[in-house]
């Protein structure tokens, strides 16, 4: 998928995701238990929603008396109003979009834009540990694992019996032995796959 193509759907999830959670959809967890991530990163959405709702009248009122031209308060207004409408958005797909301890496997997402399923015949092991990585970029490779960042950190290690290549926005990925992500209740999701890889075990 070409750049231009990912940034259009994207942006298409980003307001499909608002509408969905403005009207208080329910959350489709596939017949499995769901693992928000959010709590890592809330405090800081929270700052810039708050910042953007307060920008709006500020910019408008430096725009009124600054600039001269009349649509310019227009167009300034729209874009801010689209920008918080965007951040908006973009909460409402973390939320709607969490980790899931499916029947199948384990569903690893982040937002509308990375999902991924690792079946349970897959998984050698999973525990938790925490990992503070360079980036905050959302999926990253090292020592041969792929990162499922959120707030740069992971919290869960998934091990895996064989390589297996993951479809992430940027292609698919090289074969990895371990995926890594983040979940607010790491132990909930950990207790919750040991059970299912029990079964499949047993």
């Amino acid at each position: 998928m070409s750049v231009l193509r990912r940034a259009a759907a994207a942006e298409a999830a980003t307001w499909r995701n608002l509408a969905l959670w403005v009207s208080r959809r329910p959350v489709e967890l596939h017949g499995g238990q769901a693992y928000g991530y959010l709590g890592v990163v809330k405090p800081i959405l929270g700052v810039f929603l708050v910042l953007s709702v307060v920008e709006i009248p500020i910019l408008d009122l430096i725009v009124k008396h600054v600039v001269p031209w009349g649509p310019a308060r227009l167009i300034m207004l729209a874009i801010s109003v689209w920008g918080l409408l965007w951040m908006l958005g973009f909460l409402g797909g973390m939320i709607r979009h969490p980790h899931l301890v499916v029947d199948e496997g384990l569903r690893v997402r982040m937002g509308p834009g990375i999902d991924l399923t690792v079946p349970w015949a897959d998984v050698e092991s999973i525990g938790k540990r925490y990992r503070s990585m360079p980036s905050s970029r959302a999926a990253q490779f090292e020592d041969g694992a792929l990162h499922i960042v959120v707030g740069s950190q992971t919290s869960i290690d998934v091990r895996l019996r064989r390589p297996l290549a993951f479809d992430v926005p940027r292609g698919p990925s090289e074969p990895v032995s371990e995926l890594r992500l983040y979940a607010d209740d790491a132990d909930g999701l950990v207790r919750a796959a040991r059970t299912h890889l029990d079964a499949v075990a047993a």
